[in-house]
C-alpha cells in the first residue's frame, strides 16, 4: 500500500464544482482507497492505496467524479516523501511565521520553458519567488488575492498547478504521517 497525498483543483470554490467531502470520500473508497482522510473542504485527501502509479489513479479519480458530479477536476497526487521534500526545500523560512502568505505551488511536471522574466516584471518589492523542480514558491506578505503575480504564475510556468498554503502544506504532511506510523 502507498501512501497518496491528492490536492485537487477547483473544488468547492466560489460555489462552482460542488464536490462535498463526505461524498469524495465515499468517491475514493469505491476506487479502492483506504484510511482517506480529507482537510479543509477545498479538495485535499490523504489515503492509502495498492497502486503506486499516480498518473492512473489521478485519471481514474477525476474521471469518476465527472460521471458522479459532472465536472472533472485536475488531481494532481503526491507521495508522502514529495511533500516532505517540498516542505523542507522551502527558501523562505522566514515567511512559516506568516503561513497563510506562504504558498506552494505544486507542478504537475518540471516546466521545461517558464517565462520566470515575465513573473518577475510582476513581482512587487515585497514578493518573493523561486522554483524548485516541480514546486513553485511564492511568498506574498501583502496578500495571495492582490498579488499579479499569483494570477499570472501557472500560465507563466507553462504547465498545470495547484496551490496551497504553508498552513494546509505542513498539515498534510502531519496527516500523511500519522497514516504512515499506522501502517
Amino acid at each position: 500500500m502507498f501512501i497518496h497525498i491528492a490536492l485537487f483543483r477547483g473544488i468547492n470554490v466560489g460555489g462552482n464544482s460542488i464536490l462535498p467531502m463526505t461524498e469524495l470520500v465515499a468517491i475514493l473508497q469505491d476506487l479502492g482507497c483506504r484510511e482517506v482522510k480529507t482537510y479543509i473542504q477545498s479538495g485535499n485527501a490523504v489515503f492509502v492505496h495498492p497502486t503506486s502509479d499516480q498518473t492512473q489513479l489521478a485519471r481514474q479519480i477525476s474521471l469518476e467524479i465527472k460521471s458522479r458530479r459532472g465536472f472533472e477536476p485536475r488531481v494532481l497526487l503526491l507521495t508522502r516523501d514529495e511533500l516532505e521534500n517540498a516542505i523542507a526545500a522551502n527558501p523562505f523560512p522566514e515567511a512559516e511565521a506568516n503561513p497563510a502568505m506562504l504558498h506552494l505551488g505544486f507542478l504537475s511536471t518540471v516546466p521545461q520553458t517558464p517565462n520566470l522574466p515575465a513573473l518577475e516584471k510582476l513581482r512587487t518589492p515585497n514578493e518573493q519567488t523561486r522554483l524548485i523542480d516541480k514546486v513553485f514558491y511564492l511568498y506574498a506578505p501583502d496578500g495571495i488575492g492582490r498579488s499579479k503575480l499569483a494570477a499570472a504564475e501557472e500560465r507563466a510556468l507553462g504547465v498545470p498547478l495547484t496551490d496551497r498554503n504553508w498552513n494546509t502544506v505542513v498539515k498534510l504532511a502531519e496527516m500523511a504521517r500519522v497514516l504512515s506510523s499506522s501502517k
